[in-house]
């Protein structure tokens, strides 16, 4: 069980990073090549968007499948918690993604354009106005991201991921042991309790209002 659960955090966290950094370079051109932005684009707008749409629509379980070349390329190997991680990033930065955007929308036009009419460059409206008005936005998304990531973890297991959904399945279901699967399933809702208290926590402190 200890071991499942390393395999879950392990395959969580190193996605979480690939995710948020991925999630945010997305979300900001899905946001700055809109109308009326920055970087208008009517164009590269619509091709990051139909990436976005068609990945975050692809159902998880199918997505591990249709990767698999991809998965064996990159890691060897289509088994295990490291063979998960690119299915894991490659759902779950589409989703946070639009998460992002929609935080940058919520920020007050007004207030970017009284950055541009002092001179501000793009990078300078970027990182210090555009991210850092919607950094409790942008926190409440990767909290919920998490959340679903540690969800598709538990799917993973069932083909093969390793973690709780590895054990859950193979000791428990397969097995007959429905106590190891109840177990499993307890350490998964404790994770994720406090997922989502610490992105709870941070959202408040960050919260200007």
């Amino acid at each position: 069980m200890w071991d499942a659960t390393v395999e879950t955090l392990y395959m969580t966290g190193i996605s979480l990073i690939a995710t948020f950094i991925l999630g945010i370079l997305l979300g900001l051109l899905l946001y700055l090549t809109g109308r009326g932005n920055l970087w208008a684009n009517r164009p590269v707008n619509a091709v990051i968007a139909a990436y976005v749409n068609i990945t975050r629509s692809i159902p998880f379980v199918i997505l591990l499948i249709l990767i698999i070349p991809l998965t064996k390329f990159l890691v060897g190997t289509f088994l295990g918690p490291t063979a998960a991680l690119p299915a894991l990033i490659i759902g779950a930065a589409p989703f946070y993604a639009r998460m992002v955007e929609i935080a940058l929308r919520e920020i007050d036009r007004g207030v970017v354009e009284a950055a541009q009419s002092m001179g501000a460059s793009s990078t300078t409206i970027i990182f210090k106005v555009l991210l850092p008005e919607s950094t409790p936005a942008l926190i409440s998304g990767i909290t919920v991201t998490t959340i679903a990531m540690i969800g598709y973890t538990a799917m993973a297991g069932i083909v093969g991921g390793g973690g709780l959904g590895t054990l859950a399945y193979q000791e428990g279901f397969q097995r007959g042991n429905s106590d190891v699967t109840l177990v499993a399933t307890i350490v998964i809702l404790l994770v994720v309790f406090i997922v989502q208290w610490i992105g709870d926590f941070f959202t408040y402190i960050t919260d200007k209002r």
